[in-house]
């Protein structure tokens, strides 16, 4: 029995298959540090399968993490996420799970609007966090998969996210 709402979002405006995706500068933080970088700096490394997920340590992180560390996702491409945790939490998240990614900082949420997929949470006033979203970029930064969450919770085909990697 499930034990939670499924709540429909509403209407976001995220940029699609084909536009630009916006670049922004955050901390990123891997297992052992963490320093300011910027999107496109990722993205002229190769290119980047951007994966906005809730706080480190919420069921839909973990479930997210869990399935692309599972299918080799994060092996096959560059796979970076981004949530309101902090450093700390992610450092402690990346250790835990044992994913090969880097996961950008964005406590207030800025990228998220910048991308238009904030979620306000409800009944915590001032509290936004990224709606799940999933973004596969080329050295360009142009999108080339694209996935955001309709309702929630709400969770992304992971096969065709795999086979969107394979196919770059």
């Amino acid at each position: 029995m499930v034990d939670f709402d499924v709540v429909e979002l509403p209407p976001h405006d995220a940029p699609e298959v084909g536009d630009t995706a916006p670049d922004f500068t955050r901390p990123l933080v891997n297992e052992e540090f963490w320093e300011d970088t910027s999107l496109s700096d990722l993205t002229d490394e190769g290119p980047v399968l951007l994966v906005f997920h809730t706080m480190d340590g919420a069921f839909p992180s973990t479930y997210i993490w869990n399935n692309l560390r599972d299918r080799g996702v994060p092996e096959a491409v560059q796979s970076v996420g981004v949530s309101i945790s902090s450093p700390y939490e992610h450092k402690t998240f990346l250790a835990e799970r044992e994913v090969d990614a880097r996961f950008f900082s964005d406590p207030a949420a800025g990228v998220a609007a910048d991308y238009g997929i904030e979620n306000d949470l409800d009944d915590m006033a001032g509290i936004t966090e990224h709606r799940p979203a999933v973004f596969l970029l080329d050295e360009d930064r142009e999108i080339q998969y694209a996935w955001v969450a309709a309702q929630w919770p709400d969770f992304p085909d992971y096969d065709e996210i795999a086979d969107a990697v394979e196919s770059l």
